[in-house]
């Protein structure tokens, strides 16, 4: 696993930069999406991503990644950044690992829409403030492609954990 720190490095820099957009605005910057799937098709070009996948297995996951939330955005219940972020993830991560990220993704969204409600419940006066707490940033949906890159982020760590994910 040491060639692959470097590229570690980039995708959990990557990862939290998406979190971090995500959650102050409710946007991801194509630039940022676009760099990020850039970085790890250059990274499986020599199998050196944290998945140690090469080209092909990262484009098949990215493609699965991007069929699979497609649906949600033509549906109009998710947006067009969180898809690119999952396919993204998914030439970072490999196929294997995606169905638990989006998984854990979702579950991390449940329990913020539950919090929302919440706070939603009580009286308008009193929640309004808290409610701006919980949902930051210009609008109040669930900010999902930090939902995706929490759990990533967490997977990137197992990574380097000798043993734990065996």
């Amino acid at each position: 696993m040491n060639a692959s720190i470097i590229p570690s490095c980039v995708f959990a820099a990557w990862a939290l930069a998406v979190a971090i957009c995500d959650l102050r605005s409710r946007r991801v910057p194509n630039a940022l999406v676009i760099a990020g799937l850039v970085a790890a098709l250059v990274a499986a070009c020599w199998h050196a991503g944290p998945a140690q996948l090469g080209v092909g297995r990262a484009l098949i996951a990215a493609a699965i990644g991007l069929a699979a939330l497609m649906p949600f955005f033509v549906l109009g219940v998710m947006g067009g950044a969180d898809v690119k972020v999952f396919a993204t993830l998914g030439a970072w991560c490999g196929l294997q690992p995606l169905l638990w990220l989006w998984v854990a993704a979702s579950l991390i969204a449940f329990v913020h829409a539950l919090a929302i409600l919440a706070m939603r419940a009580r009286s308008q006066a009193a929640a309004s403030r808290r409610v701006q707490i919980v949902s930051v940033g210009a609008r109040r949906g669930t900010p999902y492609a930090t939902c995706l890159a929490v759990p990533a982020l967490a997977w990137l760590a197992l990574q380097w954990m000798p043993g734990a994910l065996q």
